[in-house]
């Protein structure tokens, strides 16, 4: 089943009990955003060879010096996200990141949403994920990312309400984190750290991990909409739930919601070579795997495909270079 469905099925409230004191508080969880999710008008739901395109592209060295800030935009002012974390995780290993403890199931899934300004420049987005298949697996971060892609350099982007939590920042090669996002505890979490005073080291620790659940989404969405952004923009399927809502309906079952399943611009055959080059025993020139890379020119995006470069007997790459045009 889809996040969107299980979290907008979710009726089971977070909440936590002080092993000192046996307070019982509820926090902000999944079950609080089933209303909203239910009543987003835009869902997108991620192919895994789209949300592996999208990672590698975000974290590829070109994106990394790349600003492209002034291209993107969110495409509705409420919006969810989701993908498979398999598929995400196993590329972010390509690229460096260390691999999740324990490993991601192949059903475990993640969203992201966004309340975003008329205009798509500034919002606030909050991630969630699965575990298991149980309401109490599905989470939601404590933290949560606010934005303002016209922040100038120097300047901070302002929260878009009236909670004046401490911000963190982070720092990545484009800057477009650095200068253009900041993360804080949602009201309740932060409440709830507040009162339990925690020592500053635990408290920084706390903050790191919050912190972890979050902020390595962004590149991957940020690229996602800059695809989605593109004069021809990405393959899209609306699902059709009509025949089996009535049948779900009949067995007295909560109805799935429509979404919009987006695909890869891509082919597979090509972009699949980013997972791993082939073993073969051969002379020179020797077998081996290119990084993708990403270079701007105007209105234009050029990325070079992740791709093997060798042996013609080893597999024939039929084409490296993608290039997006926009508006």
């Amino acid at each position: 089943m889809r996040l969107a469905d299980r979290i907008a099925q979710c009726r089971t409230p977070l909440v936590v009990q002080s092993l000192t004191s046996g307070t019982l508080t509820r926090l902000n969880g999944a079950a609080d955003f089933a209303t909203t999710i239910a009543g987003c008008a835009t869902r997108y739901v991620l192919s895994d060879d789209l949300t592996r395109l999208c990672t590698g592209l975000a974290y590829s060295k070109g994106a990394r010096r790349l600003e492209c800030a002034d291209l993107l935009r969110v495409p509705a002012e409420r919006l969810w996200v989701e993908w498979c974390e398999h598929a995400w995780r196993s590329e972010l290993e390509l690229h460096g990141f260390p691999p999740l403890v324990p490993a991601s199931r192949a059903s475990d899934r993640r969203g992201v949403f966004i309340h975003a300004s008329r205009d798509g420049r500034s919002g606030l987005m909050r991630t969630l994920w699965s575990v298991d298949e149980t309401e109490l697996g599905l989470i939601a971060g404590s933290m949560e990312a606010y934005f303002d892609l016209d922040t100038g350099v120097g300047e901070e982007p302002d929260p878009p309400d009236d909670q004046r939590e401490p911000a963190l920042c982070v720092s990545d090669g484009a800057h477009i984190l650095s200068r253009c996002f900041r993360f804080r505890y949602e009201a309740t979490w932060a409440d709830y750290y507040r009162r339990a005073m925690l020592p500053s080291g635990q408290k920084e620790a706390v903050a790191r991990h919050a912190l972890g659940t979050i902020a390595a989404d962004i590149p991957m969405l940020l690229a996602f909409f800059l695809l989605l952004s593109t004069r021809a923009g990405l393959p899209q399927r609306t699902s059709t739930l009509e025949r089996l809502n009535r049948a779900r309906a009949r067995a007295g079952k909560a109805p799935l919601l429509d979404h919009i399943e987006v695909l890869s611009p891509v082919a597979r055959e090509s972009y699949a070579a980013s997972a791993g080059a082939p073993t073969v025993i051969r002379r020179a020139p020797r077998l081996h795997h290119v990084r993708g890379h990403l270079v701007r020119r105007g209105s234009q995006l050029f990325w070079r495909l992740p791709h093997l470069r060798g042996h013609a007997r080893s597999g024939v790459v039929r084409t490296r270079t993608v290039t997006w045009s926009f508006d």
